[in-house]
């Protein structure tokens, strides 16, 4: 009998320290803001990763990999406590290049730059960057972004992408809300995120001002933080047939 104990004891420490483990490292972490992503926010997701010098790489597929913006990326990055990188996906073949899944797996997070939502998606998929991704937020990489890259993480959202007039987007999915960034008062996403709410083209989700973000955790919205207290985020919804737009209260983030 005592022997039969012992095996239950051991079986049960087993199981705390591998699947306990297991759930701890491997949590899926999507950090999201409605446009700017710039050095306090680079630093708010360096603190997420609990590493003292993360891997981040910033993906500028959305604008082309424009010089600028990784020019911009870099500059943000000087004097952090971060190992910053770039995955370029205008590229030429050369052998000594490593893979975009060789370089996405192995880092701490990745950021997603602004531009065009719909181009870069298409792009994603046609090299299998999508699926590479999935495979790194399953296996515990943050994700993050501003703009294009806060709404490739959600199901469908508002995009600029296309000629004449903002239109929907179908991304990536790996949260299953829609959502709309950009969404200050002044902007023109407002009123059509309400009103494909209303007509049922898109389900409840989250909205962002250009300087607010959300954190989320295994598919969960965990904080809400801003840089200012004139941006805020929001759950929008339908409730009895009329738009409901709850403010949720968000910490200042200084760095």
């Amino acid at each position: 009998m005592k022997f039969k104990h012992l095996l239950i004891l051991i079986a049960f420490l087993f199981s705390i320290s591998v699947y306990g483990q297991d759930t701890t490292k491997n949590n899926k972490t999507i950090f999201v803001t409605g446009g700017s992503f710039g050095r306090a926010y680079i630093q708010y997701l360096a603190s997420l990763t609990n590493k003292p010098n993360p891997r981040i790489c910033f993906v500028p597929t959305a604008s082309a990999d424009n010089a600028n913006s990784i020019a911009s990326w870099y500059n943000n990055c000087e004097d952090l406590p971060v190992k910053p990188y770039v995955l370029r996906t205008f590229i030429n073949s050369s052998p000594n290049q490593k893979s975009f899944e060789e370089i996405i797996m192995s880092m701490d997070a990745i950021v997603v730059g602004g531009g065009n939502t719909l181009n870069m998606i298409a792009i994603w998929k046609a090299q299998g960057i999508d699926t590479v991704l999935r495979k790194a937020y399953n296996k515990g990489v943050i994700l993050s972004g501003g703009s294009a890259g806060s709404l490739c993480w959600f199901t469908v959202g508002s995009t600029d992408s296309r000629p004449k007039q903002l239109t929907l987007v179908e991304c990536l999915g790996f949260l299953n809300y829609s959502h709309s960034p950009h969404y200050h008062a002044e902007s023109a996403r407002r009123p059509l995120y309400h009103n494909s709410i209303l007509s049922g083209s898109l389900k409840a989700g989250y909205a962002c001002d250009d300087r607010a973000g959300l954190l989320f955790i295994n598919g969960v919205m965990k904080k809400s933080v801003s840089l200012d207290a004139g941006n805020n985020n929001y759950f929008v919804s339908l409730v009895d047939g009329k738009i409901k737009e709850e403010l949720l209260p968000a910490e200042i983030i200084k760095y």
